[in-house]
């Protein structure tokens, strides 16, 4: 009898299991975004009765639905519509949208319907994004598009590769922080810089100039570069190749594949090469051999770089305990020769370096991981090596000629095999809470690790290797916003920041700061806003000011972490014209008040740069841009940028004996750095040229920098017979990009340069001439594969 209910009770589960999985539920998911990828916040996605609104990535997924065959259809404001009906097979259909613009209404889109790169522009920080999707078909990397930005100069030393320094309202080098996708890029290594990242890596691109987010969490001083990558689930295949002037070849590979089960696969690599033979202006005092007497142009003959970079990610995405699981690695090489020193007039032919980078990395991320509560993780090493090369026992001069007579032992500057890793390990983590629609809290943790090690096979018993070359840093930061949903934001913010540096013998050296600041902003109207924000900031020494990086960079173990009140005050405004002349217009106030200035000059036999600190720096100034489009024929715009930063420091301390003197540059402009220069900009579209969905586009740029002092300006006088100034430079560019099926093949041309005008920078470093490249792409976005 007992086993009769058994059996009878085992029917009967059997018997309504199979009925239940015949009226099963159904779920859908997926994106909906535009031809070239920009998520659309606000569709509408219409599944038979049912209607869903898309969040601001674009994401939409309904309820449980009982019927197996349904209807949809999608539609966005500005977008044409799409229909599809569908037999749902699985439990969960993953189904992604691509919509066309329409060209009768795309004029007409308003705030309603916003882009991530606006909605990033309306926080309450002074902050520019770039929509870097609109830049894929040319051959800028990420400087190249930073350099357009109000308030941005990117200085370089030369070509493809070579050193930069980025100037940001006043702050320059480490005072600017970088990111990718909110993760601090300091221990990337060299085969990862923002001037040999091509721009197709990036989906926008970030400028917070002056306060930073706390989610950003680091000692960002002057401001942060965050780099954001295609992180949307959507397969697609973009790859692109370019060629130009002085033997420079460009790659670029980006993929992703991301299938019904929610696995998840990213790829994106990278190539540069460059011979970077252009020609420099070589005067009588930069002669070694005194072979040549008088000013010659000649070709650069040692400054080859190339590097390759892969970063690939596999993992998870939509499962119930993560929104993304990703385990990564990020691989890359580099190679690059030393055609010079700090300044022109230390030219090496056979001084080299290498670097690889080898970085496993984590990512984490859950939304609600309980109601309201967001959670984000990241962890990374770098493994790689670097490697300095300099064993040539030669003196070249710019015509490639050697001077005899050096010993064996001799190197160009300091004959090394050096070989190093830094061991750089990072950990970031944030957490953040939703009360309600109008209160939220944010907490953030970033710890990050340096420990160089190396050894010279040239020197094996040189016991300055075997010295510990270690720092430890914390920054843990707290934040609370209030907002209105299209009206007001205010948010507040505290961060404690801590180091511990060891070099050498020393006991090591603690270092702890704290920090807070507020950011605000007010809507008028739709239209018009208004922003405010205030941090007492402060930025630590790196590793490299600290240690060197055994190159041009020499160290400086007594360098003090450096504070700042910064100040920002702006505006945005847009506003038509008859319908179709549309403009928007962007004024920033800026204020900065250092202590304890940290700043790149030359060292004692100015070979190389060292940074050093000043008592204080002041800086004020303004930025502002304009921007103007006409249906969908123009697009132009430009932006211009003033600050004055001004040496507070009133005395002189000798570094040896401590004796304090009256300062006779107190109150002198910081000499080399730039303090105006503007940009403008105009393109225009013509569309189904030779044949339906071909778009022709032309666009022209040109860049302005006002010269500037080279030394402190109390020191020197512009018609003396030594050069104190970089003197005023204009350059103009050229682009033509040509469109075939929706952007699907690729091809541009574009001229740099075009007037061949002299360039320099830092320290009158020469940038290249007139350039031409040819720029191939091809791009594929489907729903599936």
């Amino acid at each position: 009898m007992h086993v009769l209910k058994y059996v009878i009770l085992i029917l009967v589960s059997g018997w309504y299991i199979n009925v239940d999985a015949q009226t099963s539920h159904f779920q859908l998911k997926g994106n909906v975004q535009s031809l070239t990828g920009e998520p659309l916040q606000h569709a509408t996605v219409r599944v038979n009765d049912l209607v869903i609104i898309t969040d601001s990535k674009g994401y939409y997924a309904t309820r449980s639905l009982r019927d197996r065959k349904v209807r949809i259809h999608v539609s966005a404001l500005g977008f044409k519509s799409q229909e599809q009906t569908l037999a749902l097979k699985d439990t969960v259909t993953y189904l992604n949208f691509n919509l066309k613009q329409d060209d009768k209404y795309i004029e007409e889109v308003q705030v309603m319907g916003l882009t991530k790169t606006e909605e990033v522009n309306r926080q309450a920080y002074n902050v520019t994004a770039i929509d870097a999707t609109k830049l894929y078909n040319t051959t800028l990397d990420i400087a190249g598009a930073l350099d357009r930005v109000a308030g941005v100069r990117v200085r370089e030393n030369g070509g493809l590769g070579s050193s930069f320094n980025l100037l940001l309202n006043g702050f320059s080098g480490e005072h600017v922080r970088y990111f990718l996708d909110g993760v601090p890029m300091e221990n990337f290594g060299s085969s990862f810089q923002i001037n040999n990242i091509p721009i197709n890596l990036a989906e926008r691109v970030e400028v917070y100039k002056g306060v930073v987010p706390v989610w950003l969490g680091s000692d960002a001083l002057g401001g942060a570069i965050n780099i954001v990558t295609n992180n949307k689930k959507q397969n697609y295949v973009d790859v692109s190749y370019s060629y130009g002037s002085f033997n420079t070849h460009r790659t670029v590979i980006n993929t992703a594949v991301t299938n019904k089960y929610g696995l998840t696969l990213q790829l994106n690599a990278f190539q540069n090469y460059s011979d970077n033979n252009y020609k420099v202006d070589i005067a009588k005092h930069n002669n070694r051999l005194d072979n040549y007497t008088k000013p010659t142009r000649i070709s650069r003959f040692h400054d080859t770089y190339h590097n390759e970079s892969i970063i690939a990610n596999f993992g998870v995405v939509d499962k119930p305990y993560a929104d993304r699981l990703l385990f990564g690695i990020v691989l890359g090489q580099n190679y690059k020769e030393i055609q010079t020193g700090a300044r022109m007039d230390a030219v090496f032919g056979g001084w080299h370096r290498r670097g690889s980078t080898v970085m496993p990395t984590l990512k984490y991320s859950k939304k609600n991981l309980i109601q309201g509560l967001d959670v984000i993780l990241n962890a990374n090493i770098n493994l790689g090596k670097e490697q300095n090369i300099d064993t040539v026992a030669k003196r070249f001069d710019w015509f490639g000629d050697t001077q005899a007579g050096l010993p064996p032992t001799a190197g160009e500057r300091n004959r090394s095999l050096y070989k190093y890793s830094n061991n750089e390990g990072l950990v970031t983590a944030t957490a953040s809470y939703s009360v309600n629609e109008r209160h939220s809290f944010n907490l953030n943790n970033v710890f990050s690790n340096f420990n160089r090690k190396g050894s010279d096979e040239l020197n094996p018993g040189n016991d300055q290797y075997e010295l510990a070359k270690k720092t430890q840093k914390n920054i843990l930061a707290f934040g609370y916003q209030y907002q209105v949903a299209d009206r007001w934001s205010t948010s507040i913010f505290a961060k404690h920041y801590s180091q511990h540096n060891k070099n050498g013998d020393t006991h090591g050296q603690q270092m702890t700061r704290l920090g807070y600041g507020i950011a605000t902003s007010y809507f008028i109207n739709p239209r018009t806003q208004l922003k405010a924000s205030y941090e007492l900031t402060n930025k630590m020494p790196t590793p490299y000011q600290i240690f060197g990086d055994v190159e041009n960079q020499e160290a400086n173990p007594n360098l003090k972490p450096e504070g700042s009140n910064n100040l920002n005050v702006g505006l945005n405004y847009s506003f038509s014209l008859a319908s179709s002349h549309n403009f928007s217009v962007t004024p920033n106030l800026i204020y900065r008040d250092a202590k304890d200035f940290i700043y790149q000059r030359l060292n004692q036999n100015q070979s190389k740069y060292i940074a050093d600190n000043r008592d204080g720096v002041m800086t004020y100034g303004g930025e502002a841009d304009i921007r103007y489009s006409y249906k969908n024929f123009i697009r132009a715009g430009g932006s211009m940028t003033y600050q004055f930063l001004c040496n507070m420091q009133r005395v002189n301390r000798d570094p040896q004996t401590g004796v304090e003197t009256p300062s006779d540059v107190y109150r002198d402009r910081m000499p080399n750095i730039p303090y105006y220069f503007w940009n403008a900009d105009v393109a225009f579209s013509f569309h189904d040229m030779a044949g339906k969905h071909n778009d022709l586009n032309v666009g022209y740029n040109v860049n302005y920098v006002k010269s500037f002092w080279l030394f402190w300006p109390s020191r020197g006088f512009e018609n003396s017979s030594q050069k104190k100034i970089t003197p005023t430079q204009f350059s103009h560019d050229i682009n033509v990009v040509y469109s075939l099926k929706n952007g699907k093949y690729n091809i541009s041309l574009e001229a740099r340069n075009i007037t061949d005008a002299k360039l320099v920078d830092n320290f009158e470093m020469q940038k290249p001439g007139r350039a031409f490249y040819l720029n191939l792409r091809y791009f594929l976005n489907r729903n599936k594969f």
